[in-house]
């Protein structure tokens, strides 16, 4: 049995990570995702400028977490921005392994807010078993800061690319 573990992203993860990304909208997202903005984010954090990406797999990437370091629209101050968790369907029940993938992209996100000392900012917008995810991050960081309403549109109906 090999040891789960999350890795950080590089360059060389460009063409896996976007494969990763575009999974991830078509799985969840609500709108269709551009490829090109896709990649500006992943590139920037792949070369760590700004952000950070973390993996588990290495052949065919089974989860990542793509945190950014940005301000909030009202302000000056850097705060790491969670933008995408995903873990492919195949992987999200842990099997052999006694811990979720899942958890450890969260532990990563959690390591990542602690060696930077900025403040993580990180959730769930997702119609789909929405209330497990729910519980599984309030176990991990506590109790929300609040919620997202989705009206006139519905997760996981984009058609991906």
């Amino acid at each position: 049995m090999n040891e789960l573990a999350v890795r950080t992203g590089t360059p060389a993860d460009v063409h896996k990570a976007m494969d990763l990304a575009l999974a991830a909208c078509a799985d969840n997202g609500m709108t269709n995702p551009n490829p090109v903005k896709l990649l500006s984010e992943i590139w920037a954090a792949l070369n760590l400028e700004n952000g950070i990406m973390g993996f588990i797999g290495d052949d065919k990437l089974e989860a990542g977490i793509l945190l950014r370091v940005d301000n909030l629209w009202y302000s000056d101050e850097k705060t790491l921005l969670e933008r995408a968790i995903f873990v492919r369907p195949e992987f999200r029940k842990s099997g052999e392994h006694k811990v979720s993938r899942v958890r450890l992209l969260i532990d990563f996100a959690k390591k990542a807010q602690k060696e930077l000392g900025l403040p993580l900012v990180i959730g769930i917008i997702s119609n789909q078993r929405a209330d497990a995810k729910v519980r599984l991050y309030q176990r991990h960081f506590g109790e929300p800061a609040g919620a997202y309403w989705l009206y006139g549109a519905t997760t996981g109906q984009s058609q991906g690319t």
